[in-house]
């Protein structure tokens, strides 16, 4: 179970996950990426300048390796179909799987591995607003690139405008090429099964899954390479961002607590060092003298009890019986006891 501190006092107290407030949490963030999908549509033109610009750099660094990925991939249906299938499913299936298996059992390390989610999802959606780019499969088709999901569309779900399916094509932004999420969301599937999977199996899934899906959106022509390399720098920079957006909800959560949570949590916070003080002066963690010099006698349980009952100018008697606890009880007679039984005599 993770652990977190409480700003200020140093202390730390375990929180405890809960599904019913994650639950919400993950699903607001994939509203808010599927509302900025549909809201950052921009000019279509502009995002065919966009997609026409990027393939142009490409070509110049010559990595336009989607040209060839997407020729194989529409050539061999065996190869195309899956690819689709990849495409249209994976994305939405494995990341929520590992997110929830690092709930379950990863816990400790749960709430960062979500806030860097959040965190990349978020920067993308940045970049869909600012920077709208057509991909390769809606360019014209002088540039050499073929919808795969349009050309396999009759064996999947998804119609032959987007990977949405059929019929709602046209709710779905198809110029948000730019970063790739499908890539980014990979890597971090990627780097959870390597750093938490405990096995090699998982080591290697985690090598795998977020090359072929690289492999997946350039031979479908879903994206450009120079949009793989945007989505893994969004990761990076999400990775980067995660602990100083987890501070500033830590403190923005403190600031808005009722008054009276804050004015106890400040209050422990000044009496902690004065208990710790007292706890020193009296000999041992947890077991303070709470006599403070009053002694107390077997039988009594208010100090000086023994004063009270014999009245003013009487001498409490010495015999083992008030020796207090732990002293042997002889019943032994008292002194003016002794006495009288010697005049009797």
């Amino acid at each position: 179970m993770p652990q977190t501190v409480t700003p200020g006092t140093g202390e730390s107290r375990r929180i405890r996950l809960r599904w019913w407030t994650e639950l919400p949490l993950i699903l607001l963030v994939y509203g808010c990426y599927s509302a900025g999908r549909l809201l950052a549509r921009g000019d279509v033109s502009t995002a065919v300048d966009h997609g026409l610009a990027i393939l142009r750099v490409e070509q110049f660094l010559r990595i336009n390796a989607e040209h060839p990925l997407n020729r194989l991939f529409t050539r061999e249906a065996w190869l195309g179909v899956p690819a689709d299938f990849w495409y249209a499913s994976l994305h939405y299936l494995v990341t929520p799987l590992i997110l929830v298996w690092i709930f379950r059992f990863r816990s400790a390390h749960y709430r960062a591995a979500r806030t860097w989610l959040m965190t990349s999802t978020f920067i993308g959606l940045i970049g869909f607003t600012l920077l709208p780019t057509c991909p390769p499969r809606l360019l014209s088709p002088e540039h050499g690139f073929v919808d795969t999901m349009a050309q396999y569309s009759s064996y999947g779900w998804w119609g032959g405008q987007a990977s949405a399916p059929r019929g709602l094509g046209s709710m779905t932004n198809q110029y948000a090429a730019m970063p790739s999420l499908h890539v980014g969301w990979s890597l971090w599937c990627g780097v959870m099964l390597w750093r938490y999977g405990g096995t090699r199996l998982t080591k290697v899934l985690g090598v795998t899954y977020p090359l072929l899906t690289t492999i997946v959106v350039m031979g479908t022509a879903n994206h450009y390479l120079l949009d793989a390399v945007a989505g893994a720098v969004v990761m990076g920079a999400g990775l980067l961002l995660a602990p100083h957006v987890t501070r500033g909800v830590a403190a923005a959560r403190t600031r808005l607590a009722p008054p009276v949570a804050r004015a106890g949590t400040a209050l422990r916070a000044r009496l902690s060092p004065a208990a710790t003080a007292v706890t020193g002066r009296s000999g041992g963690a947890g077991s303070p003298i709470v006599g403070g010099g009053c002694q107390t006698s077997t039988g009594e349980r208010i100090p000086r009890q023994r004063e009270d009952r014999l009245g003013p100018g009487a001498e409490p008697d010495t015999s083992p019986r008030g020796a207090g606890e732990g002293a042997p009880d002889w019943d032994l007679p008292r002194s003016g006891e002794v006495e009288s039984l010697g005049k009797t005599r």
